[in-house]
């Protein structure tokens, strides 16, 4: 365009370079602020949508500073100032999370004699949705309403019903959604979406399929997200046939599914363990222009495990690498922990190293991974040195770490190093859970050290932490190995009192008695 003479108008580079902003997984930004400069070298004069379409640039890279610069520049240039560049600014600011001066920004726009539109509430009502702040948009909603000119919009609406869904309040959700109804607003795709995955969400899975069924009534037909939704919350409830046969439908009815639907299925699949339909499904989104990504080899990584067919896991992991796409933590992890479970260790421990050298720094998930194969192969020495390479890492171990050792320790009977762990993990300021005291009852019961079960149980109800059905199982089976039948009958009495009953393993030990 520049190349050509004479030059083009201004207005054919605003429509190229609003254009290029909306590219937003380029970051074009810097690119389009470039590019202007280069266009004043050839004395292209902007106009006011030029200038709309810089601010916002510079808004967009969090220099609202810049922004405001050119409201002079406006003026100078004759242009007068109007909603559109207000509302730039504004959105600038609720970009950076900035929310106090982009209301402080309203508030001077007002006083100047300016009336904000539409636009210029959303956007704060957005902002306030953003920071959990329902109150404050129900507030000036409310506000909006008392107005005789001013009238909010399904716009406005649908934002407040998705934050306060997504913060768990539904009835005041459904109040707004009934309120809006009644002000002669019609609900969109977007109100009834967000309606139905809060309700889903929220366990109420009638009241969701209602809504649903309510939409489309309406003749409201259902976008890509909201049949992405409907093929989660059908994989999500094992129902898998259902979130395929949504997809099908979706494509039928002419809805491209993106990334997230396809991620949803396959997730689904992998779950139900149908590996065959997961490559299938692969397959079928390359084809539809869906190229399966990191997120999607893990998902295959992690269903292939579960399936037990580490070496179909395994080959998974070399595409990853042919194709270029480096594995990240979670990648690493499932694999690492598919491979444990599978008692290869070696190999698990080759993949451990491999990611340090990457970069890839190992979390707690991968340790505990290790940390139990080693327990499970009596490897207890390798175990505690990997703890403290974990600890030397600044990796800090979990109350789940402790509970892995003390466990393995107490089985072999090491019960003394298993109450140092014991006493180490309180002096770390870590919470003993019901978990760990039951594998400690366990260790003393099985040594039958029945005093130090007692102890153990005043402990714990010191700590706010009272037996579970587990803990009084595993006492009476203690008591009833140590001969000592008056015990086991007063805790199987004492737990009965608590709407506890024993399991299987003690009955069968008091019928044999």
């Amino acid at each position: 365009m520049i190349n050509l003479r004479p030059l083009p108008s201004v207005v054919y580079f605003n429509q190229l370079f609003t254009a290029i902003s909306k590219l937003k997984r380029l970051e074009p930004h810097s690119t389009i602020i470039s590019l202007f400069r280069h266009l004043e070298l050839y004395a292209i004069k902007p106009d006011m949508y030029s200038i709309g379409i810089l601010a916002n640039c510079y808004c967009h890279l969090g220099k609202i500073d810049f922004g405001f610069s050119l409201l002079a520049k406006r003026l100078k240039l004759g242009y007068p100032l109007d909603s559109v560049i207000f509302n730039t600014l504004i959105n600038g600011y609720i970009h950076c999370d900035k929310l106090p001066q982009a209301a402080h920004l309203l508030n001077k726009i007002v006083n100047l004699g300016f009336q904000p539109d539409i636009i210029a509430y959303n956007t704060i009502v957005k902002g306030l949705c953003r920071i959990g702040d329902n109150t404050s948009a129900l507030t000036l909603l409310n506000k909006m309403q008392s107005r005789s000119h001013f009238k909010p919009n399904i716009v406005l609406y649908s934002t407040i019903i998705d934050s306060l869904c997504k913060d768990r309040l539904l009835q005041q959700a459904l109040d707004l959604f009934s309120s809006m109804k009644t002000q002669g607003i019609k609900p969109d795709v977007v109100t009834f979406t967000s309606l139905v995955r809060g309700l889903y969400n929220s366990g109420c899975g009638d009241e969701a399929h209602r809504m649903l069924t309510e939409m489309l009534e309406s003749n409201i037909a259902p976008n890509v997200k909201t049949y992405s939704m409907l093929v989660d919350m059908f994989c999500k409830d094992g129902c898998v046939d259902q979130a395929q046969s949504i997809l099908k439908q979706m494509i039928e009815k002419g809805v491209t599914p993106d990334m997230i639907t396809y991620s949803a299925l396959l997730d689904g699949y992998c779950l139900r363990g149908q590996m065959e339909d997961a490559e299938n499904l692969l397959v079928l989104m390359a084809e539809n222009g869906c190229e399966p990504d990191l997120v999607s080899f893990s998902t295959m990584i992690n269903g292939y495990c579960k399936a037990k067919n580490i070496d179909k896991a395994l080959n998974i992991f070399q595409e990853i690498l042919q194709k270029g796409i480096t594995p990240n933590v979670v990648t690493y992890n499932t694999l690492i922990d598919g491979l444990c479970k599978a008692n290869r260790f070696p190999l698990a421990h080759k993949l451990f190293q491999e990611m340090r050298a990457l970069g890839i720094a190992p979390d707690a998930v991968t340790y505990a991974s290790l940390l139990d194969s080693l327990c499970k192969s009596g490897r207890r020495d390798e175990a505690v040195k990997l703890l403290e390479d974990m600890e030397d890492n600044g990796v800090k171990p979990g109350i789940s770490i402790y509970n892995i050792l003390m466990n393995s320790l107490c089985e072999a009977g090491q019960l003394e190093d298993a109450a140092n762990f014991f006493s180490d993990l309180v002096s770390k300021g870590l919470q003993p859970g019901i978990i760990t005291y039951n594998i400690l009852i366990k260790g003393f019961c099985k040594k039958g050290l029945m005093s130090e079960v007692a102890q153990v149980l005043r402990i714990m109800e010191e700590d706010g932490c009272p037996p579970d059905d587990r803990t009084y199982n595993t006492i009476i089976r203690g008591y009833i190995l140590n001969n000592d039948l008056s015990n086991a009958l007063y805790y199987h009495d004492l737990m009965g009192g608590k709407g506890f009953e024993v399991d299987a393993d003690t009955l069968s030990l008091f019928v044999g008695l």
